[in-house]
Formats: structure tokens, sequence, C-alpha cells
């Protein structure tokens, strides 16, 4: 396994799972504070353009559809964060809010966190029992 794809699985997951727990011990907070940003444009737009760049950057780097599960989920999570950093960074402000409440963020936040977790807890331990090439 190349040694972008151990370090890049790792980075991602350790911090997803920070994330994942931090978030979902604020459970509140996070729900708020994710209302607040969607609702407040240029916020999501500066947002958005961070998450663009984090997930071209991946996508640059790292654009491997084949070989172990762990190189292509670490494709995918790049791919991910762009096309999620456009949809903050283009989308109107008044669809941004539909769409948000369309994926019920606030009822479904665990199955959210939970998933973020998951993915973190693989990367993770794929990322450090890994054999470099």
């Amino acid at each position: 396994m190349s040694s972008l794809t151990i370090y890049l699985s790792r980075l991602i997951g350790i911090y997803c799972v920070l994330v994942a727990v931090s978030m979902s011990s604020h459970k509140d907070a996070t729900v708020e504070t994710v209302t607040a940003l969607v609702h407040n444009p240029p916020v999501a737009q500066i947002t958005g353009l961070v998450a663009l760049a984090a997930g071209l950057a991946i996508v640059l780097s790292h654009n491997v559809w084949s070989g172990s599960a762990l190189a292509v989920i670490v494709t995918l999570v790049g791919w991910l964060s762009a096309m999620k950093g456009l949809v903050l960074f283009s989308l109107p402000p008044q669809a941004l809010v539909k769409y948000f409440e369309g994926a019920h963020y606030g009822q479904l936040f665990f199955v959210y966190m939970g998933g973020t977790f998951i993915i973190g807890a693989y990367l993770t331990y794929g990322g450090f029992t890994a054999k470099s090439q």
C-alpha cells in the first residue's frame, strides 16, 4: 500500500473519530451550530470553500479506485468532501436551507455521527496496521 494512502487514512480516520465523538457529546450545541451555519450564507460559503479545497487536495493527490478498500475509501472521502464543499459554496441560500431541512439532521444526528465514527475507526485501524510498500 502506498505511503500516501496510509498517511491520508490515518489523518482522515483520526479526524473523523475525534469529530464524531466530540460532536456526539455535545449534540444540542452541534445541531444548533450546523443549523446556524446553514442559515448564514457568508459562513456557509467560506465553509464550502474550505471543504472544496480539502476535497480537491485529496482527489488530486490520491484518486485511486482500485487496489485496497482503504485506498478507495480515502478517495471516496475526498470526492464527497469536494462535492459537499461545492454544494455549500454554490447553492442559493434558500436551496441550501431546504436541502438541510430535508436531511433531518437533528432527528438523524446519531446516524450521521455513527457513520462518521465507523468510517473513521476503519480508516484509523487500516492506516495504522497497513504495511507500506
